[in-house]
């Protein structure tokens, strides 16, 4: 055991913390052997002694790990027979209860995906049960294990942070045991690349950005996109190829990567701190509105004119793409008609459990839509 020197209490602190680490750890492991169906319900669990053997713990630790899982619903204590596991909701297949998990619920896009779901759903008598996880991997896990505990009939998700490899696939097996059908919206993971989805095809929205700005006299074209989620590494993808097919040089110094986490702050620093560094460029292609929005602000605190001196692009077609003091060039995204398209196909795969997975991928073609925020170049770098 570690000791904290030179504060009073610190070994007390270290060994508190040790034995929350403990039960927290066998709750969390007992949890996923009842998940992952190695503990079928109605199946006893080892004894308390047994446990604190396997696990070199105390019982009192044990206990309090039980505990857990007791309040959760995964187990039940019968006095004198020991520790069972629960039997979960049975998805009864008549609830009509839909759940639809997305990264944010409030702001951008969000609105009217949802309200594209929830036309179809309600014309069709289901209920939406709308869980959100801030673009979380642990709180999608977290919606996920809670999902599996109700009635539902199916789910619709957008995937947290898709491009990085998913530890919580047993979750969807899960539901596949149960015969609860899902489809991904918006990204899906690469391990699963092969499940019902929705997507826009976003390797060729970001080619047809720059490609517009390619054909419309740019030289050098900075581009922003998101590290963590399968649409920024498609729309960057299909940055690349344009500038391959125009026979224009990849430089990897032009590319800003951002997470989710600094997604606020890191594009706005970065593209500030390449204009006092001197980098010439005149366009700009952002992982999408928001992102655009940022960058046009960025630039023009730094005195940097747009569509004047640099263009900017956005994606999305967002509220912002036309609202925005400058208005937006852009990809259409079809935001309600893909909510309704996922809906459908999941009505489709409730009423055919029995349809094909590579039938069931839906592939949305993007549109360019160009405003003001990019023009003709026709003056040289600034």
């Amino acid at each position: 055991m570690f000791m904290t020197k030179g504060k009073p209490g610190g070994k007390r602190m270290v060994q508190k913390e040790g034995q929350k680490l403990k039960y927290f750890h066998l709750a969390e492991d007992l949890k996923g052997m009842i998940l992952e169906g190695k503990v079928q319900a109605g199946e006893k669990l080892p004894s308390e002694n047994e446990l604190a053997e396997r696990y070199k713990i105390s019982r009192h630790t044990v206990r309090k790990a039980l505990s857990i899982l007791e309040n959760e619903g995964y187990i039940y204590a019968e006095h004198g027979k020991g520790t069972f596991c629960s039997e979960l909701v049975r998805h009864t297949k008549n609830s009509r209860n839909i759940a639809v998990v997305t990264t944010y619920l409030s702001d951008y896009i969000f609105p009217r995906v949802i309200q594209g779901i929830d036309e179809v759903l309600t014309d069709s008598g289901y209920s939406i049960l709308l869980k959100s996880t801030r673009n979380s991997r642990k709180a999608e896990a977290r919606c996920l294990e809670e999902l599996l505990q109700k009635d539902i009939e199916g789910l619709i998700i957008e995937p947290s942070k898709s491009d990085i490899f998913c530890k919580h696939i047993s979750l969807f097996e899960r539901l596949e045991q149960y015969g609860v059908p899902y489809v991904f919206i918006q990204g899906c993971f690469a391990q699963m690349k092969d499940r019902p989805q929705v997507q826009m095809d976003d390797c060729q929205g970001g080619y047809l950005l720059a490609s517009h700005l390619i054909a419309t006299g740019h030289q050098r074209i900075l581009g922003v996109f998101k590290a963590d989620d399968t649409q920024g590494r498609q729309r960057h993808r299909g940055f690349v190829k344009a500038l391959q097919e125009a026979g224009r040089m990849y430089d990897p110094d032009d590319i800003i990567w951002f997470h989710t986490e600094d997604r606020a702050v890191k594009p706005f620093a970065a593209v500030q701190e390449m204009v006092r560094q001197g980098r010439s460029f005149d366009a700009v292609v952002c992982y999408n509105d928001q992102i655009a929005v940022e960058v046009i602000k960025a630039l023009e605190e730094c005195r940097v004119s747009v569509p004047g001196q640099v263009s900017v692009t956005g994606y999305d077609n967002s509220f912002i793409a036309e609202n925005s003091r400058i208005k937006l060039t852009t990809i259409a995204h079809p935001q309600e008609k893909l909510g309704e398209m996922a809906a459908k196909l999941l009505l489709d795969l409730i009423q055919n459990p029995g349809k094909v997975s590579g039938e069931s991928q839906i592939v949305i073609k993007p549109e360019l839509i160009v405003r003001e925020s990019s023009g003709e170049r026709k003056n040289n770098l600034y």
